[in-house]
């Protein structure tokens, strides 16, 4: 059984995990966000931690700034979804968004099986962030695919 707990930026569990990710820093949208400040869902199966959900909340909208879960298929991703949803709900949010890369093809299909529709493609969004935020982007991800462009992808969520 997965459990999920929220935590606050900072939180030194959280720290770790994203330290041994090599995601504490994400460039998007033209800025380089730093992921350890920012409030989290961690899902964990006996004191192990096998997921997190970094987030962002602007008003209505809440971004998924990042998404890391331990395997595919365990359902661990699905239930850190559906509890941000819960989150962003009770803070009155209406809408989820979160910005992938154009070699995430395993993202991009399970978002749209969770509800997200294709909002924004930003091309050379990655190349630009390679040359002016974070170098150490690679030019080549996932599949062999070149890492060049931002896709955005959004959830509308009902009132709570």
């Amino acid at each position: 059984m997965v459990d999920i707990y929220e935590v606050p930026a900072g939180e030194p569990r959280l720290t770790s995990f994203l330290q041994a990710q090599h995601t504490t820093q994400i460039a998007r949208r033209g800025e380089l966000v730093d992921a350890r400040d920012r409030p989290a869902l961690i899902a964990s199966t006996d004191d192990e931690t096998v997921g997190v959900l970094i987030y962002d909340i602007d008003g209505t909208n809440c971004e998924i700034v990042n998404m890391r879960a331990s395997g595919q298929w365990g359902g661990v991703g699905t239930a850190l979804i559906e509890r941000i949803a819960e989150v962003a709900r009770a803070q009155g949010c209406s809408r989820l968004w979160l910005v992938t890369t154009n070699d995430n093809l395993d993202s991009m299909q399970f978002y749209q099986r969770r509800g997200f529709r294709l909002s924004a493609v930003r091309c050379g969004a990655v190349d630009e962030a390679r040359r002016t935020l974070k170098p150490d982007i690679p030019d080549v991800g996932y599949y062999k695919v070149p890492l060049r462009d931002e896709i955005e992808f959004e959830r509308h969520l009902d009132p709570a």
